[in-house]
């Protein structure tokens, strides 16, 4: 049987907001740490019917990363959710969110940048 571990270090000024994010896994082929600016981590709790969840980001995280980080996040869902069922019409919905979202933030930003 094969065993993968993966681990995450995470460094905290003194008012516990993550400063780095390092993550390293026997798996990846890449020995050294990797450094992340954020990071979303969730495990179904098949007891109690619920997601359970760790969030973080650096203060180094710019808003249009995290834009970016969210859209690409909600469409690698819709990809794992393709994968694991065959429900073509909620996949294109969650795909089509993911878009809007991403559509209406640059919309947002662009404004932002001509005022």
């Amino acid at each position: 049987m094969r065993h993968s571990t993966i681990t995450i270090d995470v460094r905290m000024d003194q008012n516990n907001h993550p400063n780095s994010i390092e993550w390293t896994a026997t798996d990846s082929g890449v020995k050294e740490a990797q450094q992340a600016k954020a990071m979303m981590l969730a495990f179904w709790d098949a007891n109690k019917k619920s997601a359970l969840h760790i969030d973080l980001w650096t203060k180094e995280m710019m808003v249009d990363e995290m834009a970016e980080f969210y859209f690409q996040m909600m469409s690698t869902m819709a990809d794992t959710f393709s994968r694991a069922t065959a429900h073509k019409e909620f996949v294109a919905h969650m795909k089509n969110s993911a878009n809007e979202f991403h559509k209406k933030f640059v919309e947002l930003r662009n404004k932002e940048s001509r005022s």
